[in-house]
């Protein structure tokens, strides 16, 4: 996915994400798989995942957080 593809988008950073830096992801729903980058380096790599590998991730991270 090229930079310009990235750029359409709609990039979301979590809640818990402060405006003052440090290590922050941002995450967008493609039509075929979920990405991420870096929100300092939003013209960097990305990571790709299907949905239900997401899926799978987020409900184990919402088990640990209870």
């Amino acid at each position: 996915m090229n930079t310009e593809q990235s750029a359409r988008l709609n990039w979301f950073k979590s809640s818990y994400s402060g405006d003052e830096g440090g290590e922050c992801v941002e995450v967008a729903a493609g039509d075929l798989a979920i990405r991420v980058r870096d929100s300092k380096e939003r013209g960097g790599p990305l990571l790709a995942f299907t949905r239900s590998a997401w899926s799978g991730f987020v409900a184990d991270l919402a088990r640990e957080g209870s």
